[in-house]
């Protein structure tokens, strides 16, 4: 009975709780309906916008995450060897992912002159005239690059259709514009159909993205098996740390040490930059 009066207070502490749980979770998911229904608040609004701008500055910025880890290291390894080398792999880490950033803006570039021919192809179809066809097509595209004016100028009011999509054309992963522009040029010159010539550029430009999927798909598990040895060093640095060893101080604090630092560091470069030069020269 005493153990009974004893716990009271806390079973009571404990329903309250429940019931403010419950309360609320049921507030909330009025509130979740009321969002859905009349949108975010002002307060909402503003979050989302931080965070969404934060997000950008992370993803634009993703080379400076060297820099804690750099720091992290230097203080577990009680040397400046690692911010030095911190500091030197940003440079190399924002070329990286800018020429990665590059590689993906040409594919979509690509995707989307491929996407413009077939809208084209489907005005045309439609019954709209060339010039037309290709305003209404190109006008939610967004394949022409720098330059979109020009050509949309072109085509809405009868200007020199061809010279600019060939000028558009210069742009990376708008090379498909130059051939555009042919069967344009043939068609007018020529008056052979736009439509057939587009239809038959499309399926090319569709086989070619197949061919580089395909390619990327063989060359993906080459590259994860680069990525894995890339980590080898890492892996048997924590591994002797698990085992009670401590590898950074023999590696940054003895002469041995930063001789096997400085030639293991150079031998994984060169394997990488090798590795993805074979890689990219099987790409190409």
């Amino acid at each position: 009975m005493v153990d009974v009066l004893t716990q009271a207070p806390v079973w009571a502490w404990a329903c309250c709780a429940g019931l403010a749980g419950g309360a609320a979770v049921a507030r909330d998911q009025g509130g979740r309906r009321a969002r859905r229904l009349m949108g975010p608040g002002p307060d909402e609004r503003w979050g989302s916008a931080t965070g969404t701008r934060l997000r950008a500055v992370l993803v634009g910025r993703r080379e400076w995450l060297c820099a804690p880890v750099a720091v992290a290291l230097a203080v577990l390894g009680d040397s400046v060897l690692p911010l030095l080398a911190g500091a030197l792999a940003i440079p190399f880490t924002r070329r990286r992912l800018r020429r990665t950033a590059d590689s993906r803006e040409r594919e979509r570039a690509t995707d989307a002159v491929t996407s413009l021919c077939g809208a084209v192809v489907g005005e045309l179809r439609a019954g709209r005239d060339p010039g037309q066809a290709l305003f209404m097509a190109a006008r939610n595209a967004n394949a022409l690059g720098l330059a979109e004016p020009e050509v949309l100028a072109a085509a809405r009011f009868g200007g020199d259709v061809p010279g600019a999509l060939r000028l558009a054309s210069s742009g990376p992963g708008l090379e498909g514009l130059a051939g555009m522009a042919a069967c344009w040029r043939v068609a007018v010159d020529g008056g052979a159909g736009l439509s057939a010539g587009l239809a038959r550029l499309e399926c090319t430009l569709r086989g070619e993205r197949s061919r580089r999927e395909e390619l990327r798909a063989q060359l993906a598990g080459a590259w994860s098996t680069v990525v894995i040895l890339a980590f080898l060093p890492v892996m048997g640095l924590a591994l002797g740390a698990a085992l009670g060893t401590d590898p950074l101080a023999v590696l940054l604090h003895s002469p041995g040490g930063l001789v096997c630092l400085v030639t293991g560091g150079l031998l994984e470069a060169a394997g990488l930059l090798w590795a993805s030069r074979i890689v990219r020269a099987g790409s190409a």
